[in-house]
């Protein structure tokens, strides 16, 4: 690789087909952390899930940054994107076993995601300051590294603790400039992102958590065809209407002019787009896994674990959003908190109603926010 391979900045800089084609790992991978959690609702299987998800996600958000640095068109850079798409691709096959007899192959294949990728980014990198920060980032890939092989050659408790703290060290990391000895830390100035590209990235990615949504439901639906399931279909779909307008009805169209036009787009690009779009994936996440649950099991009790996701996940997206639209544009909307009050309030109805009802009402819940939201938009849409 050599310096031709960065992206030439100025006009429009689209995702690329080699960009999608790479995404598709990704789409795996979602589906694998769903079934890993309806596999496993408990507190400790959802804490375990989460370790996993953030893994998932810091693979898949520090190759998206490589893209807006280099050209994926480029035969080099292509070469590398496939490796680490194979690399993902082992990652996500080994997703529902990696508390089990799959750790070690799961903490190699994203350790080899991290640190192989990175390590290329630093030698097509040009002198400087990207160069500079890119040493940077390969020194806690590899210090997060440590973690994740020695967690995948440990089980049970150990092997959660040292991965808690490859992902602290993975999560902490952007915050203290990749601060390195020797080396010194970096700025957010010193990262000269494409901000619109990166926004656009995000935004594919929430699709592609939507997508398995709707999977799960259909699929769901196909193997448990009823009236009553029928209309546990049609609830889960409205639910993932009412949130994929929410984010997509002019926010993030919105937010990527913003971060496009912004002094220092690498603050944003961190904190709105690389942190905060995260709990929006979780909440699609979770959202699935209700959707699974209240169609296979409309009726009778509502079980807890069922009454968290249903509820949990709606609510969780609203918050991460609602903390986007803070960092970008200074304040919190009150149809997001007021979206969240209500979905805490409805865990009162759990011991009274069904799954299905309890479900309608968090869909009725989601509708209403994307409905107040765009009320909201339409009189002031320099706010978005």
């Amino acid at each position: 690789m050599h310096t031709g391979t960065l992206r030439r900045r100025g006009g429009e800089q689209r995702v690329t087909f080699t960009e999608l084609f790479f995404d598709l790992v990704y789409v795996f991978a979602v589906t694998q952390l769903s079934h890993l959690l309806l596999a496993h609702l408990s507190w400790r299987g959802a804490a375990q899930t989460l370790l996993l998800l953030l893994a998932v996600w810091w693979a898949w958000i520090y190759t998206a940054w490589h893209t807006n640095w280099f050209d994926p068109d480029r035969p080099s850079v292509r070469i590398v994107l496939v490796a680490v798409m194979l690399a993902s691709l082992i990652m996500s096959a080994a997703l529902p076993r990696a508390f089990g007899e799959h750790g070690l192959m799961f903490a190699a294949a994203y350790v080899a995601v991290q640190v192989v990728r990175t390590a290329c980014s630093v030698a097509a990198a040009p002198r400087g300051p990207l160069r500079r920060n890119l040493t940077r980032v390969l020194a806690w890939a590899v210090l997060s590294g440590a973690f994740w092989i020695a967690g995948g050659l440990t089980h049970g408790l150990s092997r959660e603790l040292l991965w808690a703290a490859a992902v602290g060290a993975d999560l902490l990391a952007p915050w203290v400039g990749f601060v390195t000895p020797g080396l010194g830390r970096s700025s957010t100035t010193d990262w000269s992102v494409d901000g619109a590209h990166l926004a656009e990235r995000c935004q594919l990615f929430l699709i592609i958590a939507f997508g398995e949504s709707i999977l799960v439901t259909g699929a769901t639906f196909a193997a448990h065809p009823s009236p009553v399931a029928g209309a546990a279909l049609l609830t889960a779909f409205g639910a993932s209407v009412g949130l994929w307008w929410t984010y997509f009805g002019s926010s993030a169209e919105a937010g990527s002019r913003v971060i496009a036009a912004a002094d220092d787009p690498g603050r944003l690009a961190r904190s709105a787009y690389t942190f905060l779009h995260l709990p929006m994936v979780a909440g699609v996440v979770v959202s699935a896994v209700a959707d699974e649950l209240v169609i296979h099991h409309p009726g009778g009790h509502t079980a807890p674990g069922t009454a968290i996701a249903v509820l949990g996940g709606p609510a969780l997206f609203l918050t991460g959003h609602a903390l986007f639209k803070r960092v970008v544009w200074g304040r919190v909307p009150r149809s997001h908190l007021a979206g969240v009050l209500v979905f805490a309030a409805l865990g009162a109805l759990t011991p009274l109603v069904p799954p299905l009802a309890l479900a309608a009402c968090a869909t009725a819940t989601a509708a209403g926010v994307a409905v107040w939201a765009a009320v909201v938009r339409s009189g002031e849409p320099q706010a978005a």
